[in-house]
């Protein structure tokens, strides 16, 4: 299989980098051909706008969605922003690690998803969720968050974490085709003791290590 690790934390020492390379050794060691973005690494720069693009369709007013679909048509894309996408469209697993922010993306992550997923190329012509770009492939959604397990439930004073994440699992990884698989979470890192953050870092990798056994959920059911 080919799985395609999507990685945002500033801090390389952090819960997220050791999730982070718990994953590619996991998936290393299973026999799966696996790529990684390191967006902290790269610099990856989360804002949209012509340096995305080598073509121009309009030099007068910039929208993003017509330059995107014009450098679809002609492969205007930089090379940047082509490399990303060829590995979205190469994988069978996509992966994102990242640390759950105000209740979504963080930021880097969020505006890798705002330049990469262009329009023309992963969605449009009514090639969306059900008819979606990538169909036949999955994602999985692997984060951390700030507040405990039990923060996350329904009735709780943050809300269940399933009706968080589903603006990212159906607005935009099902929105391109993508069959979702049930994320992995923990809780409070920062509140585990050595044992407990080891223990979940075991249980990860031993669910990488089967993870093309898995079967995608339906969003908001788990």
């Amino acid at each position: 299989m080919k799985v395609f690790v999507v990685y945002w934390h500033p801090e390389p020492q952090s819960f997220n980098a050791a999730m982070f390379h718990a994953a590619l050794k996991a998936l290393t060691d299973a026999g799966h051909e696996v790529r990684s973005s390191d967006l902290e690494a790269m610099r990856f720069d989360p804002v949209s706008s012509r340096k995305d693009f080598t073509t121009v369709k309009n030099p007068d007013y910039f929208k993003p969605q017509i330059e995107e679909m014009h450098a679809s048509e002609n492969g205007g894309f930089s090379p940047e922003i082509e490399t990303e996408i060829g590995n979205i469209e190469w994988c069978d697993l996509m992966v994102w690690q990242f640390p759950l922010w105000w209740f979504g993306l963080p930021a880097t992550l969020k505006g890798w998803v705002d330049r990469v997923f262009a329009m023309g190329r992963t969605y449009g012509g009514g090639r969306i969720y059900q008819s979606g770009v990538f169909q036949g492939k999955r994602a999985l959604l692997s984060l951390t968050t700030g507040g405990p397990e039990d923060a996350y439930q329904k009735g709780a004073f943050n809300g269940d974490i399933a009706g968080i994440l589903r603006p990212i699992h159906r607005g935009m990884l099902q929105f391109v085709g993508f069959e979702v698989l049930a994320p992995q979470i923990v809780y409070g890192p920062v509140r585990l003791t050595d044992e407990d953050r080891r223990l979940a870092l075991a249980a990860y990798a031993e669910r990488l290590l089967k993870i093309d056994q898995e079967h995608p959920i339906e969003v908001g059911t788990y």
